[in-house]
């Protein structure tokens, strides 16, 4: 691999774990979770959804951008 292409697979990186997160986190915005919340916890629950956030959407990043990485190295199949 050369060192443009580990370059732009840095951008692409970045920018799907930016991407997923921010999806993620307006999917989180949709759920109620008000009712699994104790009173005056408050702010530890948004902290809490906030990692639950990073979480899920690092996940399915990594996904995407393993899949994408698998397609490239079909090349190499024939």
């Amino acid at each position: 691999m050369f060192s443009s292409e580990i370059g732009q697979m840095a951008i692409i990186s970045m920018l799907s774990h930016l991407i997923f997160i921010y999806l993620t986190w307006r999917v989180v915005q949709a759920i109620n979770f008000d009712p699994l919340i104790r009173k005056g916890r408050g702010a530890e629950a948004r902290v809490l959804l906030l990692l639950l956030t990073i979480v899920i959407g690092s996940g399915v990043s990594r996904f995407f951008l393993e899949i994408l990485q698998w397609s490239r190295d079909l090349l190499y199949l024939f």
